[in-house]
């Protein structure tokens, strides 16, 4: 781990904070919201990028407004917990472009993913490609009902 990451100090979190609020912010005014000076925040951003404390820019988009408004959240249970196992299935799921996020687990499955779909029909083909993967021995689905909390904020305290 870089040693940097261990020394973020106050300045950092503050243009941390207001950049995950709003990365579209120009140096202006992001050095203008922390009270530095535009090339001391420039300096420090770039750090911060460099370091690897900054990973990538990104923008967020309303899943509904392009006709993905259903989350479902799947654990998957493989064959078996070889290296090679998970490292196929890795590749594999890494495709599913639904597959928003995956997390190798403890617990009683090996895997849980968040699946954006439109519906019930466009679950099942993403369902019928889940099963079809070598080594799937298991796949339990839970549809959300509605989004209670969803952050993308980290919290920098």
């Amino acid at each position: 781990m870089n040693q940097r990451k261990n020394r973020v100090d106050a300045i950092d979190r503050r243009i941390l904070s207001a950049l995950q609020k709003d990365g579209r912010l120009t140096y202006v005014q992001l050095a203008d919201q922390v009270k530095l000076s535009e090339s001391a925040c420039l300096r420090r951003v770039r750090l911060l990028e460099q370091d690897g404390i900054i990973d990538k820019y990104v923008m967020l988009i309303d899943q509904a407004a392009i006709g993905k408004p259903g989350d479902v959240f799947v654990r998957v249970t493989l064959e078996g917990q070889q290296q090679a196992k998970l490292q196929r299935f890795e590749k594999e799921i890494g495709q599913v472009k639904e597959v928003m996020e995956c997390y190798l687990m403890s617990g009683d499955s090996d895997y849980l993913l968040r699946i954006i779909v439109s519906g019930n029909e466009d679950y099942l083909r993403v369902h019928n490609h889940l099963t079809g993967i070598p080594g799937v021995l298991r796949v339990q689905s839970s549809f959300a009902l509605k989004t209670v909390l969803k952050k993308t904020e980290l919290p920098l305290d």
